[in-house]
């Protein structure tokens, strides 16, 4: 149990950074509001000086800022300096939002501003009372000093489609950019005028999908041609229905996909295509990682 705990693990959020924690579920899920999916593991070891200095190369590997020499002189590193956008004085960065304020102050000086707004990389925030709870609920203590708090953007971001609930309900009927001849379309709108959007969920869609898999590996094994198209027409359905669900559409996710896969290099190996990636061979699975968190 004492190895688990201290195993640290360098993840990726594409196009935002790379960071370094021990705990995947609690730091990247639960606290910066990321999905499995929505990043990646890197790399994993018990030696805590050589994660940083793994985390060091990739950040210059991907271009992004590096953190701080080491995690245990973070409260030594420099102090972030404030802006004002207007209205609040709050220093905001791609990833997070600070507030000039220790946590048990915060309350009182978001109820002073009430009315004003700060932007993030997701929009502009008016201070409310309704908006006031949010922040408190998920307000973190800055690593840098006590007289400051920040909270994660993308948390803030969906904290507040869940209170006023203005997330869209996926659906292909939209004049506007329904297109009949587009096979996905068609997909989205038979799932519409079925209830799958309004009445289903993504964990229903997944088990769907895992039952469609089993179709598709039987057919294999059968040699059935037939069998074979059915079971991939309906994964592909299924995954319209998943994406759909979550927000997105599929056309999006086979080009990001392929945008990924495009200039990736490797060779075949016992009729498998295997990457030069030295992350991929040696990174723990993503689902071994957040068991040994949970």
């Amino acid at each position: 149990m004492e190895k688990t705990k201290n195993l640290y693990y360098i993840y990726h959020i594409p196009g935002k950074k790379i960071g370094m924690t021990r705990n995947i579920n609690n730091r990247v899920i639960k606290c910066q509001g990321y999905k499995p999916g929505e990043f990646q593991i890197l790399e994993s070891s018990y030696d805590k000086e050589f994660i940083e200095n793994k985390e060091h190369q990739w950040q210059e590997f991907f271009k992004y800022k590096k953190d701080f020499a080491s995690y245990d002189n973070a409260e030594k590193s420099p102090i972030n300096q404030f802006k004002s956008n207007k209205t609040m004085y709050t220093n905001v960065t791609d990833q997070t939002t600070t507030f000039n304020v220790p946590v048990n102050k915060l309350k009182g000086f978001l109820m002073d501003n009430l009315g004003h707004t700060f932007t993030t990389s997701y929009g502009v925030y008016t201070v409310t009372p309704e908006l006031v709870k949010i922040l408190m609920a998920n307000i973190r203590e800055s690593m840098y000093r006590n007289t400051a708090c920040y909270i994660y953007n993308k948390v803030l971001f969906e904290e507040v489609n869940k209170m006023y609930n203005t997330e869209p309900t996926p659906t292909a009927t939209n004049p506007e950019t329904f297109d009949p001849n587009n096979v996905y379309d068609l997909i989205r709108q038979w799932a519409t005028e079925r209830g799958i959007y309004t009445s289903g969920d993504s964990k229903t869609q997944y088990t769907k999908l895992c039952e469609e898999s089993g179709e598709l590996a039987r057919a294999i094994l059968k040699n059935n041609k037939s069998e074979l198209i059915d079971a991939i027409g309906d994964m592909v359905v299924v995954l319209t229905n998943l994406a759909a669900l979550e927000g997105l559409k599929i056309e999006e996710c086979v080009v990001s996909a392929y945008e990924v896969i495009k200039s990736r290099k490797g060779s075949m190996v016992n009729g498998t295509f295997v990457k030069q990636d030295y992350a991929a061979t040696t990174a723990p699975s993503l689902t071994d990682h957040i068991k040994t968190t949970l």
